[in-house]
């Protein structure tokens, strides 16, 4: 474990934000009103605590713990080393289902072991000393892709709980390596389902075919985005080749096509077959092409915006955008698309229903936490 300067006096180690209200700005053109919350270096995902404050991870492979109140930062320590090259970061953080008794925090990252790459799951206790100083106690890594391999690309690592809290989805990306999304031992290109444990969950629907035991669903590119609705389906969005990103809805043991299909290309110009009926392939519920780049992936359940309760938001990173797709049972549709200004890494509920977005901090990218309200 790399030692961190949560042990010097709370002093030295928070920090002023810039607080809630110090910047906010409305434009006519969007239903929302935009407020500079704080500033992080290339931040990746976030997630509120019961008490209102926020674990935030950043790409280096620091999780900080943030008060949206005061703008208070504190570093928190026990993170295992990040490989972060290229996409590799510290990634997701979600708590568990049961926090509250086991204060459990669930994060991924991307590590190097033996000269190859993967994503990492794990798990720990969050700890907050007297004195403010804050760490995960007994960090353990529960589980990892397989195989690892080399390359900086494609880790994906995002993290859903089931509305039962008995499972935890977990998404590998295929590693820019294309087959292994088709290939059935290896997890990489697949949504897997496991237990709190980090084992794969019993009754996972490909086992008795000689797939791997974790497998959910598998044929992905880059998940990067994961979501439960109010009616427990499970929502999935990723970046597709060059062109059809992706709005999935998984459902145990589909195969949803790549490389073998896909709306888009591949980078060097080679075609590849589009979806079509009967193909034997799940189609995405939408595509893009031009791509959005999809960040991260929120349903929003909350009562600030009614008019969007029960839609998918996604933070758009090239596209520099805040994506909402309307959802009607099964079905979904693009609906709306804001110009951010900046590449949206991505998006959270807050505890009172607002939207709270985290810009990448990369290509002009500030950095910036974000927290949007209505216009009016």
């Amino acid at each position: 474990m790399r030692s961190l300067i949560a042990t010097l006096p709370l002093l030295l180690i928070a920090c002023s934000g810039n607080g809630a209200n110090s910047q906010t700005t409305a434009s006519a053109d969007k239903p929302f009103k935009t407020s500079i919350v704080a500033d992080f270096d290339s931040p990746w995902a976030m997630t509120f605590l019961p008490d209102g404050r926020a674990l935030v991870t950043e790409k280096a492979g620091e999780m900080i713990l943030f008060d949206p109140k005061n703008g208070t930062k504190i570093p928190i320590a026990g993170i295992p080393k990040v490989d972060s090259a290229g996409q590799g970061a510290l990634m997701d953080v979600v708590l568990s289902p049961g926090f509250a008794k086991d204060k459990a925090v669930y994060f991924s990252f991307s590590e190097e072991r033996d000269g190859l790459k993967g994503v990492a799951l794990a798990k720990g206790a969050f700890n907050q000393a007297s004195d403010g100083t804050t760490k995960l106690d007994g960090v353990q890594v529960i589980f990892r892709a397989s195989p690892y391999v080399d390359g900086n690309g494609h880790y994906s690592g995002r993290i859903a709980f089931s509305p039962d809290g008995k499972y935890l989805f977990f998404t590998n990306g295929e590693r820019q390596k294309f087959d292994p999304a088709q290939d059935p031992k290896s997890t990489l290109g697949k949504v897997l389902r496991l237990n709190l444990d980090g084992t794969p969950a019993a009754g996972n629907p490909l086992a008795a075919k000689g797939f791997n035991p974790a497998i959910w669903s598998y044929g992905h590119r880059n998940l990067l985005g994961l979501a439960f609705d109010k009616d427990g389906r499970l929502w999935e969005q990723e970046m597709g080749p060059k062109g059809g990103d992706e709005v999935n809805l998984i459902k145990p043991g589909l195969n949803y096509g790549y490389p073998k299909v896909s709306n888009g290309d591949h980078y060097d110009g080679k075609p590849i077959p589009d979806h079509a009926p009967g193909d034997g392939f799940e189609p995405p519920k939408v595509s893009w092409n031009p791509v959005i780049s999809p960040g991260g992936l929120l349903y929003y359940s909350g009562n600030m915006f009614p008019q969007w309760k029960g839609s998918l938001f996604i933070g758009g990173l090239s596209s520099q955008a805040l994506v909402r797709v309307k959802l009607d049972g099964e079905k979904a549709e693009k609906a709306d698309q804001w110009d951010m200004g900046a590449r949206i890494r991505e998006v959270e509920q807050g505890p009172d229903g607002a939207l709270w977005l985290l810009e990448d901090g990369g290509q002009g990218s500030q950095g910036r936490m974000l927290k949007l309200t209505p216009a009016t």
